[in-house]
């Protein structure tokens, strides 16, 4: 019989409703035990949902019952350092939403705590599981275009909440830690970070062009790898038109993928072009829960560990720095 890894879910919004319970539930390792929301009566009837077997108005609660071997963090940017700590000290793994946390400080004392209390801790940095991202890593590594030198990202997603939306804490600086480079950018600098290696240097340009809000609406910044690929990550809240791409310049030819969350490679080089397809999972955090799960009954660590996820918030804190 399959050994089942125990959750707690703390925090049950929209992410956590739409993909890491039905992950949990799913997945023939992984039982959802617990969840905790601050509204007890919305809290029992998502436990009721997903079949998790207990509820808490307060998520310190969660983390004293037994049955509870890990933890997904997914609740705003500001509590992930406190509720990750909490977790770690209570003998839980952790899997975080990302980005990590607000700084690069509160990711080191949520990397100490797991190391300090022998527990794993992991980032939600689910594009590492595309297929197409690591197809693009594959025809990296062969040289197939050459030396990669410039990488670019673009990520627009219009983003004008009412006052009433339930995502609104995301335009609160303290809450949310920044704006789109904070929430959807993190995701493309992980992309770029585990293609290319480390960043040495950073310029950036964060500020509002279209709304008057406590974050920025709109930031370009500029990464020098190490290996001497530079890469071009430029997010907004404001652009009318969609983007989510990654595309690739090396020496000998190049990598496009015009909607990353598709999946759909074109890849040139001097023998011609040719189209690939290799789309995600339909559970876009399934792989990485999957992932997380068999680190936790494996004892080996999970793809994207806190580490990793420290590497992404020390670029975002120097591209706030300017």
């Amino acid at each position: 019989m399959t050994r089942r890894v125990g959750w707690g879910l703390v925090g049950c919004g929209d992410i956590a409703r739409k993909r890491v319970a039905p992950a949990l539930r799913d997945l023939d390792n992984c039982e959802l035990v617990s969840v905790s929301r601050a509204d007890a009566s919305r809290a029992e009837a998502f436990a009721k949902e997903f079949g998790a077997r207990a509820w808490h108005a307060d998520w310190r609660e969660l983390f004293k019952d037994p049955l509870v071997e890990a933890v997904y963090v997914s609740t705003p940017v500001h509590l992930h350092a406190e509720q990750a700590v909490a977790a770690a000290e209570a003998g839980k793994h952790v899997l975080c939403e990302k980005p990590m946390a607000l700084t690069v400080a509160e990711c080191e004392r949520m990397n100490a705590a797991a190391e300090a209390n022998g527990v794993l801790l992991g980032v939600a940095y689910y594009r590492r599981f595309y297929p197409a991202v690591e197809r693009v890593g594959q025809i990296l590594e062969s040289g197939e275009i050459g030396v990669p030198v410039v990488a670019q990202v673009n990520a627009f997603e219009r983003f004008d909440p009412a006052p009433d939306n339930p995502r609104r804490w995301l335009l609160d600086k303290g809450h949310s830690g920044g704006g789109p480079m904070f929430d959807f950018g993190c995701h493309r600098i992980e992309v770029l970070l585990n293609l290319f290696g480390d960043v040495s240097a950073v310029r950036a340009l964060v500020g509002n062009v279209l709304f008057e809000r406590d974050v920025e609406d709109t930031a370009c910044a500029l990464l020098q790898f190490d290996r001497g690929t530079q890469g071009v990550v430029s997010v907004t809240h404001a652009a009318r038109e969609p983007q989510d791409t990654l595309e690739v310049f090396g020496s000998e030819g190049s990598i496009r993928v015009d909607v990353l969350n598709e999946g759909r490679l074109r890849v040139r080089t001097k023998e011609g072009e040719r189209f690939e397809s290799h789309p995600p999972h339909a559970n876009l955090h399934q792989p990485l829960v999957e992932d997380f799960t068999r680190a936790v009954l494996e004892g080996g660590r999970p793809r994207v560990d806190g580490r990793a996820g420290q590497k992404v918030s020390e670029v975002l804190e120097m591209i706030y720095a300017g």
